[in-house]
């Protein structure tokens, strides 16, 4: 295939029509996909008058779609490969036309975004302009017979079947094995699209595991450790990823368009349009399925504890995470959850000290979190748009909030290492007291980076990837093993 950045002009083609297809080729998703998750988050209730809608025919329903949510065209992932080739060959003079089976509502507003169309063509409530009554559109309205398309599904076969040039981008397997069915060879090709393996990975959040290694953490201070208990606790972390994986993907299907417009969560996969909203739920279902099988082995309290974390991390991304104060208070709880579905699964108590610890030191990294999203809005002039519920102004008492609950969980360490407890477990409490500096030291080194603008907005990628987080914690757990 040529080049996009050297093409040439088509001999003998300037003026055929050029016609290209809008979902899964100008953009890498689907916008009426696109629309309901957007309905499923801002309007949950539509979704009930959905199957109603659908019984007047898919025309109306997209219809009623596009006169329900006003999706943000602008910030759509658009295939900047094919893009620029509709940008040059308009250049030359060529008419090009926006041919879609998406309601013309959504159509025309993309095409007056772009403003490289002639025209536009799309569904009107009563016909779907798909496959073989596209094509009649097409002959009957284009004052020319021939034209050249673009496409990237099965539904448009009979469109490259019978343009003059038959392009596609980012086709699907059904479209390629349909292609070859007929003897049609694509004269060009748009591919812009991550590896599928890449993006699955992508969309499940290893790094976000990281949290879950909590779970170990109620046994390995009860200094209890066993191999079959290690080995609980190792089934217990797994089970607890998985569907913590499971609620990140329907975090990011329902938060596309606020994703779409963030500078670096715009390259998660289904903001890009790498992954689509199927794979996703088809992946969620699958992460449901292991995890909560594989937990039915544990104990109940485990069992138990999951399910809260399920129900409570859907009801924050639905909803609570648009509160503010209760959405870092729900983030704090949800990291303590894990230290209890440990204990739990592994039969081990959890002190009161660790407890109020927790409850302290991860109210503070919520707090960050957010503090560190606003001044990186502040510093690039924007307003927040993402619904969280603050303000830029919020910025100084964040950082009150935040500074008061991370010298908080100081206290209750030290509080905790002054104790009679901390005897029946270390020979020499006295060197723990060597831990409370390195606490101090790299809490305040947090929220001084957050201050700076210098810090990642979610703590746990940069305690993963700050060589001095990572010095601190090896010099933590020497200390605490110089102290048994």
């Amino acid at each position: 295939m040529p080049e996009i950045n050297n093409l040439q002009p088509l001999s003998g083609s300037e003026r055929v029509p050029l016609c290209v297809d809008l979902d899964g080729t100008l953009v890498k998703s689907d916008t009426l996909t696109d629309s309901l998750l957007v309905m499923l988050r801002t309007h949950p209730a539509r979704i009930f008058k959905l199957p109603g809608r659908l019984l007047h025919g898919k025309a109306a329903f997209k219809a009623y779609i596009s006169q329900s949510i006003s999706l943000d065209v602008v910030h759509l992932p658009y295939n900047r490969k094919l893009l620029q080739f509709l940008q040059q060959e308009r250049n030359l003079g060529r008419p090009i036309y926006l041919a879609t089976g998406a309601d013309i509502a959504v159509a025309r507003r993309v095409a007056a975004h772009l403003g490289i169309f002639a025209g536009v063509f799309g569904s009107d409530g009563a016909t779907n302009l798909t496959g073989n009554k596209k094509l009649d559109s097409l002959r009957s309205q284009l004052q020319s017979t021939a034209f050249d398309y673009i496409g990237n599904a099965r539904p448009d076969l009979p469109l490259l079947a019978h343009a003059n040039e038959a392009m596609v981008a980012n086709p699907t397997l059904g479209l390629r094995m349909g292609l070859r069915a007929r003897g049609i060879r694509p004269t060009r090709e748009f591919l812009e699209q991550s590896h599928p393996l890449k993006s699955l990975v992508k969309a499940t959040r290893l790094h976000q595991w990281v949290k879950n290694l909590l779970i170990f953490v109620p046994l390995l201070l009860s200094h209890a450790l066993t191999v079959s208990r290690m080995l609980t606790a190792f089934h217990a972390f797994l089970c607890f990823s998985l569907a913590a994986s499971a609620t990140y993907i329907v975090n990011d299907m329902l938060d596309i368009e606020a994703d779409r417009r963030h500078p670096r969560k715009r390259l998660r996969p289904f903001a890009s349009g790498d992954l689509s909203a199927f794979a996703g739920l088809a992946m969620v279902a699958g992460f449901l399925l292991l995890a909560l099988s594989g937990a039915r082995s544990l104990t109940a309290g485990y069992y138990g504890w999951l399910l809260i974390y399920l129900a409570t991390t859907l009801a924050y991304t639905s909803y609570l995470k648009r509160i503010a104060l209760v959405d870092v208070l729900v983030l704090s709880g949800l990291y303590t959850l894990r230290l209890l579905a440990g204990g739990a699964a592994t039969h081990t108590i959890i002190s009161h000290w660790l407890a109020g610890f927790s409850i302290f030191l991860f109210l503070s990294l919520a707090y960050v979190k957010r503090f560190s999203e606003l001044e990186n809005l502040r510093a690039s002039g924007l307003p927040p748009k993402n619904g969280r519920g603050y303000l830029v102004a919020d910025i100084q008492q964040l950082r009150s909030f935040g500074t008061a609950s991370a010298y908080a969980a100081v206290v209750v360490f030290a509080l905790y290492i002054s104790g009679r407890d901390v005897t029946k477990l270390y020979r020499e409490p006295g060197r723990l007291w060597l831990i409370t500096p390195l606490m101090i030291l790299w809490l305040s080194r947090v929220w001084l980076r957050a201050s700076r603008g210098e810090l990642n907005e979610d703590p746990v990628i940069f305690a993963m990837t700050d060589k001095m987080s990572l010095l601190i914690g090896v010099a933590v757990v020497a200390i605490a093993w110089f102290a048994l």
